[in-house]
């Protein structure tokens, strides 16, 4: 019998009780299909799907409606709810939470969340949800779904997982085969943390590490590597210690501990945090990585500044998970050093003829008060160079520079030892001079060779005594002195398996020059706007080991607005960013747990200390762990420590503590699982794996890690276990790796191609291993707007900003051909534009008479008076500058019968279609499906 009363059907329906599933479930009478979900009135017939998990029955869902297009028919503007229909507006129907209209007939949208229309306090819980969040940490409010693997109920009932006082994990399994994609599950929180009680000593919700901080791909920590193992999932820490923060999104500073009272245990020196124990009335502290007591310094209770004794536990490092200590002369070697900027500025013929040089200079002339100068120890050097080096003198209190010009490119030395590498503030007069006429003084220039390698070693000599960035400019491939490079480039390699020999270093000067400069604590940022080739592969290991950016600007011409504008908004960015300098970064985690390898911007000096002379602002590392001995611990602890000089001149510690559970229990570990940080970790990975072997390697490792974790959640977590199985299952919180990780192998950086060129397939791994994950994830599943539809809010004020639109699944088949799309990864905004649409919404948007006056790429839109137009720049406006990156994406108008590659790469961003040999999502999944059902995991 069942415990549940037989619920009200509309006609043609039936209800039968599922004793598995211990639910009803609902028969269509006429095509006898099935669905779990209570069936409403529909005005259209079902449509089978993919069976149910466990056994149940298999699901339907309602075709949606369709546009039909007749020849000559004109196509309404959906621009302005309530528009005059005479101007050829009309009033959108309603739509899904994917944007897609719905039935006529159908009483409201379809939920995203299978079962949520049924449960009112779902319903509320998930609304939040619905809403942009916040760009750092998402909101709060999980949707559960519907559909619940029965294995995952038993668990549940047997009461496994959580010890006593915790809250269950709830395992939910998803069959992935014909499940929707709602791309804003992307933006959630990761999975929670749920530590034991009493853990923590404070009950500050900021005691855990923020994700946007640090992040890791499990947080549930397996007690043995054989359990470990038998997941498949990676274990590694995303780590992004320096993100920027945001007034808009009500961002506070790391709290600061001023009073120098640094308390650390003396055996493992892990700095004190809220998981640590006080014993012994208070005056001594049990660490939480190697359970040594320490002494508690009696100034820990003092307050230095009044003089009388201060509550302990209102103090930062016991309540805060990322917390900043103002270090002590013990942590200093040397002075602080000052903010020290070397610009090497191509003055080349190609650089003066495109625009480079007037618009770097004017940018840097611009951005001089935005350098970090508070104390004004900032100091400044200008080396030009083309066939030779060009120095300026800018003596202080002077008006004018004087140019010095050194032609040994073999043996590079300063030409005097005083006067170039000067104080910004003292020299400022004779630098805004030099900046404001550098570009006329070599207007005329013929020179075509490029000195690059001996400008770095020039740039090295003014800076290394101290320490600073070098930021090189350059608009020609390295051809004479120390690190010539020859033009490499074979279209027949292109695709190959040989490929990966143009994405390595062909000269190792550059490699020994940036490690040479990390021990000097010199750091690169290299902008390279050649228009042809300029081997980014060899010349991007300059910033890999100085943890500097890599920027590239292919076929440069400033005439274009646009490209004068990404250059200046990019080097303003760069020079307005407070900077740490001198900087060491360790990673400590409790006992039986090791690092075993680092991925991203740095040079590794020690087993475990990772050097870097600068530590930029959203710069993103990603380190593997192992767990090397049975962890007999509750739960483990993860601290990483930041020993820097801010730009004001301050020795800084900053450190990120992170505590994790662990667990025997191999379904808390899937829960717990974090599919961003996974695909963050595998994107570093692959591009490690591309340039050591082969691409195909690299998509051929992506690919067998996904298989190896469905395999071994298929072998351990479901009925089904070694079996074949029409379903493909993973939990909930990994629903959307897939497509990700498809996402990844599709991506310019790793994808089959004859036609991609080797730069750009090197500047793509560039991003890969320096992005945090809230710019990798769109840079790997791209969004994907309708604008010409969009809901009436879109594009106006709210209480978080502009609202935007709602993102689509990445897929062609929401294309409409009188509809308006924008696509963006947050490197690349396409604005596609259907055949079909009416002038109304050409004239609005580009203020063109017609479709056929409209000419595609690279463009600026028009701001005009109606409301349509603001709306669609707003939403152009808020992608810019939503994610807290020093990029300016360029804007492309695409029109749907325009040039065949503009088209092709705007759409191949939609990961879900296939495209020449890649395979679309659905084939993805079925070749993952074959893989997993004919494949041995245990």
């Amino acid at each position: 019998m069942s415990a549940q009363p037989q619920p009200q059907l509309p006609p043609g329906w039936q209800a039968t009780w599922d004793q598995n599933a211990q639910r009803y479930y609902f028969v269509h009478i006429e095509s006898g299909t099935t669905q779990w979900e209570q069936p409403v009135a529909v005005a259209s017939p079902p449509v089978v799907t993919s069976p149910l998990p466990g056994g149940g029955p298999g699901g339907v869902h309602h075709a949606a409606r369709k546009r039909q297009y007749a020849a000559g028919q004109t196509q309404a503007y959906l621009g302005t709810a309530g528009a005059d229909p005479s101007m050829g507006y009309a009033q959108p129907a309603p739509a899904d939470a994917y944007g897609q209209q719905a039935p006529a007939a159908q009483p409201g949208g379809q939920f995203f969340t299978p079962g949520l229309a049924d449960d009112p306090a779902a319903q509320a819980a998930a609304a939040p949800a619905m809403q942009q969040p916040s760009y750092y940490g998402g909101q709060q409010g999980q949707q559960q779904p519907g559909q619940v693997d029965r294995l995952a109920n038993q668990f549940g009932q047997m009461g496994m997982g959580a010890p006593q006082g915790q809250k269950p994990f709830q395992l939910h399994t998803v069959n992935l085969v014909g499940m929707p994609i709602d791309p804003r599950e992307l933006l959630a929180d990761p999975p929670e943390i749920r530590l034991p009680p009493g853990a923590c000593i404070s009950n500050n919700p900021m005691a855990n590490a923020d994700p946007s901080y640090q992040r890791c791909t499990i947080n549930a920590i397996p007690s043995t590597h054989s359990l470990l193992n038998k997941s498949r999932l990676p274990f590694a820490l995303i780590l992004t210690p320096y993100r920027s923060l945001k007034e808009t999104d009500d961002d506070l500073a790391p709290p600061v501990v001023s009073d120098t009272i640094i308390v650390r245990c003396r055996r493992c020196r892990t700095y004190i945090n809220p998981y640590v124990t006080f014993i012994d009335g208070g005056n001594r502290w049990k660490c939480c990585m190697c359970g040594l007591a320490n002494d508690v310094p009696q100034l820990f209770d003092w307050d230095q500044q009044r003089g009388q004794p201060a509550d302990r536990w209102a103090r930062p490092e016991l309540n805060y998970s990322t917390v900043e200590f103002i270090a002590p002369s013990e942590y200093m070697v040397r002075p602080p050093q000052p903010p020290v900027y070397v610009f090497l500025i191509d003055v080349s013929y190609a650089a003066v003829q495109s625009g480079m040089v007037a618009t770097a200079t004017r940018t840097i002339l611009e951005s001089l008060d935005r350098l970090p100068n508070i104390d004004q120890r900032t100091k400044v050097a200008v080396i030009a160079y083309d066939v030779t080096l060009h120095f300026f003198a800018l003596p202080p209190g002077s008006t004018d520079s004087k140019m010095l010009v050194v032609g040994d490119l073999d043996d590079v030395f300063l030409p005097q030892p005083s006067d170039i590498l000067v104080n910004l503030t003292e020299s400022r007069t004779a630098l805004e001079a030099l900046l404001g006429k550098l570009s006329d003084m070599f207007q005329d220039n013929h020179a075509v060779g490029s000195a690059f390698g001996p400008a770095l070693q020039a740039g090295f000599k003014l800076a290394s005594p101290t320490g600073g960035k070098l930021i090189a400019l350059s608009a020609n491939l390295p051809s004479l002195g120390p690190g010539a490079l020859k033009n490499r480039e074979d279209p027949k390699l292109l695709g190959t398996s040989q490929e990966s020999k143009l994405l390595q270093p062909q000269s190792s000067f550059y490699k020994t020059f940036a490690i040479e400069c990390s021990r000097s604590q010199v750091s690169v940022d290299i902008f390279l706007t050649g228009s042809g080739y300029s081997d980014v592969a060899t010349v991007s290991g300059l910033p890999r080991y100085t943890s500097g950016q890599t920027y590239f600007y292919p076929s440069f011409n400033a005439s274009r607005s646009e490209d004068a504008m990404k250059l200046a908004h990019e080097l303003s960015t760069l020079l307005a960013s407070p900077i740490g300098l001198e900087a060491v970064i360790r990673v400590r985690a409790s006992r039986g747990l090791r690092m075993s390898a680092f991925h991203g911007n740095f040079f590794v000096r020690s087993t475990d200390l990772l050097a870097l002379p600068a530590v930029p602002w959203d710069q993103s590392y990603a380190i593997e762990m192992q767990i090397e001995e049975t962890l007999n611990q509750p739960f483990v602890v993860l601290q990483t420590a930041v020993l820097h000089t801010t730009s004001f001149g301050e020795r800084r510690i900053r450190v990120v503590t992170q505590a994790l559970p662990t667990t025997q229990n191999i379904s808390e570990i899937y829960s717990s699982a974090d599919q961003v940080a996974i695909a963050t970790l595998l994107a570093n990975k692959a591009v490690e794996r591309s340039l050591s072997n082969k691409i195909e390697d690299a998509r051929d490792a992506v690919m067998n890690k996904m298989s190896d974790i469905l395999g071994a959640y298929k072998t351990n977590m479901t009925a089904a276990g070694s079996g074949a199985s029409a379903q493909l299952s993973l939990c909930e919180n990994l629903k959307l790796l897939p497509i990700l990780l498809l996402g990844l192998m599709k991506h310019v950086g790793l994808r089959h191609s004859a036609q991609i060129p080797s730069d750009l397939r090197s500047y793509a791994h560039c991003l890969l291993t320096t992005l945090p994950p809230q710019l990798l994830i769109p840079y790997i599943h791209p969004c994907f707007y309708s604008l010409h539809n969009m809901p009436p809010e879109c594009g106006t004020i709210g209480e978080h900003g502009v609202i935007m639109p709602p993102p689509l699944p990445l897929t062609s088949e929401r294309l409409e051909r009188h509809g308006l799309y924008l696509i963006e990864d947050g490197q690349t905004m396409f604005l596609w534009i259907g055949r079909d649409a009416v002038p109304q919404l050409v004239k609005d948007v580009f203020d063109l008479p017609a479709y056929d006056q409209l000419r595609g790429g690279k463009a600026t839109l028009p701001v005009l008076d109606n409301p349509f137009n603001q709306r669609v720049n707003a939403v152009i406006a808020k992608t810019r500058e939503m994610r807290r990156t020093p990029y300016w994406p360029h804007l492309y108008v695409v029109k749907e019968d325009g040039e065949p590659p503009l088209r092709l790469w705007a759409l191949s961003a939609l990961i879900m279609d296939r495209a020449d040999q890649t395979p679309s999502y659905v084939q993805f999944l079925t070749q993952l499906k074959d893989r997993v059902n004919g494949g041995s995991f245990s």
